[in-house]
């Protein structure tokens, strides 16, 4: 029997490959997707038996039906199917061993679907590059490019603009990641497989191979546990941050510059003075434009479990993942590169250099006094640059320079002295008629060091502001105590603050790049940035910032963080206080005039909601550059983003384009959490589209090309802004505020609803994360209340239950007040629809959001709440503002249905449902059993099942 993948007609296999448009480009997707479904069928009943296998089969198939009757608006129909397929789940999952099983049935489904959608966006990446006259995309660099051509800026000055700009990435270890390490793994292999799947005229043997080989790798997977036996460490969270560098962002930065100089030769081929022979500029030469940073291990706001040392092992760990990089690399550099003197000279700065180290190991007794293959002088040089690593040249070095076991040079003290080397050798191969050697060889290695240093991430250390007052407090009695009077011992929290700056202290000795933020969560006042400036001098950590590019210390910058309404309608000015102080004036000058400041996009949704949250905070962030020129700071902004809606989620690159008009230097910091990693980062052609659409971005938001081009149809999104647009704004965001808070923030019966109809008691035993889910420290208010929860289970039950509410709870109420107050409202929020960069992003994600919730299911969840009357009453009231919101955004988005204009993403949401809802079926039933009395290790794993299936199924977790 043929492989399910064989085509019978290779033409047309390669015209669906290259397909750019209709219904063809979508028929590989169907084909793994069905193919998939086939193999994990076959596992099933090999692994479970028939049994689970019908029961999967039966659930789907209800559940489509439901699906279908309820698209055509026969509502009996689907609640007879509902519960039909509710019965089945209460008879099936009897058991909690089968009940898991059926959980990891379709979970497992998710992960194939996943991998299959991901391949997708790859293979359409490639499609898109086949055909080099094709009109790019606007979220392309080239897209980019050429409207900044077409307002007549010349490649020299789209050059020195990209030299403005520099994208920083920040992984973060919240519990937003539900997958296992070895289950990550194996994602990647069945990932690689069905790439390879794509190949043209292969033969039919190779087929089955492949497709044996995914058998295999499915059969795996359903024998691999997906729910973790203990939580994770914040060591096991490093290690699964520092994975995707392996998996593709090392291998992901020569292919992104090579990109960016390639787009700048398509479009600029007319201007000469590129330093390459084809007319493009160097991928060691363009500007930097992306650097890496981390959180995991340094974020200790809330985790008890990170520690002066855990920090320390962070960076160890990352430090040596490093130089094993850069030593594999320069073995592979040596094994390649046999340039000899006898064929091509080397300059005489190499030859110099080469003299100092080999000069330096006879004396130490560690060279033979004279090496026999002394023309091999580009492989000795290598050698010597493998020595100053700390690492073992190859057998093949040593014989070159005669070398001892023992050889070993002085290290590198920075990584401005490694790119010396490495420059001296790339300048020599250049002169020498090795321009392509180079550029081949040396290029990535001088990019990679550029781009990474000898730290490989820097890592920030975060705190919330209360904890340091308590510090403080508390130190300043031992400062101030009379010298016969001992005070009272410190408390572990307040020993372990004074700890971690110690230790910071400590390990910027050796590696002073590699830390220089600290993170204040809660920030409010001014007092709370100088509080950490007192604690780390008190640690004896230098502040004050060196010349970064000499290797020198950059300081350690307090980040005052602003989370809530209120902190962020306050930044400005408390940012004014602080930058126009005598006494930070000094600190300013040793930071060379710059300040990072972070905005909270989870805190500030969950205390005021999405329309409040997103307006403030593009608000603060305007007013924010505005202070910053009247002071004379270069502001750079820390964007705290979530992987779901509900916590400032959705497209990046729209994200980057929707920020205020003169308010972007061109530099930002971005977190990256949990899934989203995976989403954007798990493979190289993903990682080069993501960090490419980011630096479009973020070049077209700095150069606004729309806005001094004509003034036609195609330049309506420039990111200005017009006056009745920020008082349309004004206005929803001060009516959604007030109805969110009346309803929600202060509203008691939601927490209880929170608590009682979501499974967010469940994460203690997923097992996601090694952070609490609730903060139990000095940051903790003094009675339990929704102001401890953090936003992450906050937004995490509201998706696993299907409500969804802090995506739109107060939009449609706002939409719809601000239209019947205003007769041409719905005229003017189109307008901005069509032209506001701001509000677009808002209501698509909103949208996005909406599409993904179901009050049907959700109904289900309210049934698990003890208090009837209480269930009713928060049940009507969320879902009349899901119905009201949807209603309002089909309206200002001129649809009928929502996601009309993302047949992709409504098309992927229809076909996920049908697999979702009976975990959802099944979660409800496994929790009203634990409520009511039932408790075994067997029944919590069967709902941490169901939570991962769901994730997975709705691609968010929080």
């Amino acid at each position: 029997m043929p492989s399910l993948w064989t085509p019978t007609d290779w033409p047309a296999r390669l015209a669906e490959l290259e397909a750019r448009s209709g219904d063809e480009k979508q028929t590989p997707l169907r084909r793994d997707i069905r193919s998939l479904g086939t193999l994990l069928g076959q596992v099933l009943r090999e692994q479970a038996g028939d049994a689970l296998f019908d029961a999967v089969e039966s659930l789907r198939r209800i559940a489509i039906a439901r699906r279908e009757a309820e698209a055509t608006g026969d509502e009996a129909a689907g609640l007879l199917h509902l519960n039909e397929a509710q019965a089945l789940t209460h008879e099936t999952a009897a058991d909690p061993t089968t009940a898991y099983r059926l959980a990891r049935a379709f979970a497992s489904y998710f992960e194939l679907i996943n991998l299959a959608e991901t391949n997708h966006r790859k293979r359409r990446r490639r499609a898109s590059l086949l055909d080099a006259a094709a009109t790019p995309q606007r979220g392309s660099l080239r897209g980019t490019l050429r409207r900044l051509r077409a307002t007549g800026i010349t490649r020299d000055e789209a050059l020195r603009l990209l030299g403005h700009i520099c994208i920083t990435p920040i992984f973060t270890a919240h519990p937003t990641e539900v997958a296992r390490r070895s289950v990550m793994f194996k994602r990647r292999r069945i990932s690689d497989l069905l790439e390879r799947l794509d190949g043209i005229l292969l033969p039919p043997s190779e087929f089955d191979a492949l497709e044996n080989e995914l058998l295999a790798e499915i059969t795996a997977l359903w024998q691999t546990d997906d729910v973790r036996s203990a939580r994770p460490t914040v060591r096991d969270e490093v290690r699964m941050g520092l994975d995707y560098y392996d998996a593709s962002i090392f291998s992901t930065i020569p292919v992104l510059y090579k990109e960016i100089a390639n787009a700048f030769a398509a479009e600029f081929p007319s201007e000469a003075g590129f330093p390459s022979d084809e007319g493009q500029p160097s991928i060691a030469e363009l500007p930097l434009v992306v650097s890496f940073g981390s959180w995991i291990g340094g974020d200790r706001d809330g985790n008890p479990f990170v520690t002066a040392q855990t920090t320390c092992d962070s960076l160890a760990m990352a430090r040596q993942l490093l130089l094993d990089r850069y030593l594999k690399q320069l073995q592979d550099v040596f094994e390649q590169l046999a340039s000899s003197t006898n064929q091509a000279p080397i300059s005489a700065a190499l030859q110099s250099r080469l003299n100092e180290y080999l000069q330096e190991l006879r004396a130490a007794g560690h060279a033979a006094p004279q090496d026999h293959l002394s023309y091999e002088a580009v492989r000795h040089m290598i050698a010597c640059i493998t020595l100053r690593l700390g690492g073992s040249p190859p057998a093949t070095m040593h014989r070159n320079l005669g070398l001892t076991e023992e050889a070993t040079l002085q290290p590198y003290r920075s990584a401005a002295e490694l790119l010396s080397d490495l420059s001296l050798l790339r300048d020599s191969l250049a002169a020498n008629r090795g321009l392509r050697l180079a550029e081949l060889f040396i290029d990535p290695l001088l990019l990679e060091v550029r781009t990474f240093g000898l730290h490989l991430q820097t890592l920030d250390i975060r705190q919330h502001a209360r904890v340091h007052e308590v510090a403080v407090d508390e130190l300043s009695a031992w400062h101030n105590t009379a010298s016969l009077q001992l005070p009272a011992p410190l408390s572990p929290q307040t020993a372990e603050v004074l700890a971690t700056f110690q230790g910071v202290a400590e390990i910027k000795q050796s590696a002073p790049q590699a830390i220089a933020q600290y993170v204040i969560s809660g920030a409010s006042t001014a007092q709370d940035v100088l509080r950490v400036l007192w604690l780390a001098r008190l640690g004896n950590v230098h502040v004050e910032g060196g010349d970064v590019e000499q290797g020198h210390d950059p300081g350690l910058q307090p980040v005052p963080l602003f989370e809530s309404i209120e902190d962020l309608r306050n930044a400005p000015e408390v940012c004014r206080e602080l930058w126009s102080s005598e006494a930070f004036k000094p600190l300013l000058a040793a930071w060379h005039g710059r300040q990072e400041v972070m905005l909270g996009y989870s805190d500030s949704n969950k205390d005021g909601g999405m329309i409040a949250s997103t307006w403030e905070i593009w608000k603060a962030h305007r007013a924010l550059h505005e202070v910053a020129r009247e002071c004379g700071v270069t502001l750079r902004l820390f964007h705290g983003r979530g992987g779901t809606v509900g916590r400032g989620g959705g497209p990046t690159h729209r994200a980057i384009y929707a920020q205020p008009l003169d308010s972007f230097t061109g530099e930002l910091r971005i977190t990256e959490q949990g899934e989203v990693l995976n989403w954007k980062y798990s493979d190289v052609v993903l990682a080069e589209r993501n960090l490419e659409l980011m630096i479009a971005a973020s070049l077209d938001a700095l150069a606004r090309p729309d806005l001094h081009a004509a003034k036609d149809e195609s330049a309506h999104l420039t990111g200005a802004i017009l006056p009745e647009w920020e008082a349309a704004l004004d206005e929803l965001s001060v009516t959604s505020f007030a109805f969110y808070k009346q309803h929600i923030i202060d509203n008691p019966e939601i927490f209880t609803y929170f608590e009682q109809a979501t499974p967010v008691a469940e994460l203690e035993h997923a097992r996601i994360g090694s952070r609490p889910a609730k903060r139990t420290d000095g940051s903790a208010s003094k009675q339990r209340s929704m102001a401890d929860l953090r936003a992450i289970p906050w937004v995490f039950g509201w998706m696993q239950s299907r409500h969804v509410v802090p995506a739109y709870f107060g939009v449609g109420y706002a939409l719809e007040a601000f239209i019947g107050e205003n007769p041409k409202g719905l005229e003017l929020l189109r307008g901005m629809m069509r032209s506001f960069p701001l509000f677009l992003d808002m209501i698509r994600n909103v949208e996005m959001a909406l599409a993904k919730a179901d009050f049907g299911i959700a109904k289900l969840y309210a049934s698990l709440v003890e208090d009837a009357a209480l269930r009713d009453r928060v049940f009507a009231t969320l879902e009349s503002e899901f119905d009201r919101t949807r209603r309002m955004v089909l309206a200002v988005t001129s649809q009928t249905e929502l996601l009309e204009r993302d047949t992709v993403l409504s098309n992927s949401i229809r076909l996920r449902n049908p697999y979702v809802d009976p975990m959802s079926l099944l979660q409800v039933e496994l929790l009203r059993r634990k409520r009511g009395g039932e408790s075994s290790e067997e029944l919590d794993r069967a709902i941490t099942a169901t939570i991962n299936g769901i994730s997975a199924g709705l691609r968010n977790t929080g």
